[in-house]
């Protein structure tokens, strides 16, 4: 049986794709700081210039991205203790070698875009022109604080403990996002493509959970 999961990861990836070839594409104009060539302009622009610049929440956003990278941390050592204790990757959970495969993925989707421009930032902080699509914070906070989630729901389940870590993995999630967005430090196409992309890679690893599940491997 595939997993439902799996095709929704599907089609918000294809969704983030039409997303990079109509900021390509569409109404590219040279409206970024430095003339920089910006897609879906008219968009873009209206939007940025509704929220501004706003550094607290740019700041506040910085420290939620650092809590949701936290999260790497503590379940990348509880995969280590795992490996430890168990002497071999065979023995380890399943649930936890997918979660050490996403977080690669994540890896390799933020060094991709670093290298390959879709879009500059509307503003320039303090290196000059700098990649921003799709919002790493936003694609990370998406991806990192659901999967955070996903384990809490599976080893805590309805323990307290699993309850309050998994409404702070929430809020975490809803701060950087809207943070993120109203900061002005992303185009509203950045926010989007995070969210896409951060969404598609989650819902690929609860998928690929779903299956092992349904197979009994986990």
């Amino acid at each position: 049986m595939k997993s439902k999961k799996l095709t929704a990861g599907a089609v918000l990836l294809v969704l983030f794709l039409i997303l990079i070839v109509l900021i390509k594409t569409v109404d590219v104009q040279p409206v970024g700081p430095e003339n920089s060539q910006i897609g879906l302009a008219a968009i873009n622009t209206s939007f940025h210039n509704l929220t501004g610049l706003q550094m607290t929440l740019y700041k506040v956003t910085q420290v939620t991205g650092y809590l949701a990278i936290l999260s790497v941390v503590i379940f990348g050592l509880w995969g280590v203790w795992q490996l430890i204790q168990r002497k071999s990757i065979a023995r380890m959970d399943k649930d936890i070698l997918l979660l050490g495969g996403l977080y690669a993925a994540l890896a390799v989707c933020y060094l991709f875009f670093e290298k390959c421009i879709i879009n500059y930032r509307p503003v320039i902080l303090d290196e000059g022109l700098e990649a921003s699509f799709p919002s790493s914070h936003t694609m990370l906070a998406m991806c990192l604080m659901l999967a955070a989630m996903e384990q809490l729901r599976r080893r805590l389940k309805d323990q307290p403990l699993g309850r309050i870590l998994s409404m702070v993995c929430a809020v975490l999630l809803v701060v950087t996002v809207i943070g993120r967005l109203l900061s002005g430090v992303h185009w509203l196409t950045d926010i989007l493509g995070g969210l896409l992309l951060g969404g598609a890679l989650y819902l690929f690893y609860a998928g690929l959970i779903d299956l092992l599940r349904q197979r009994g491997r986990i």
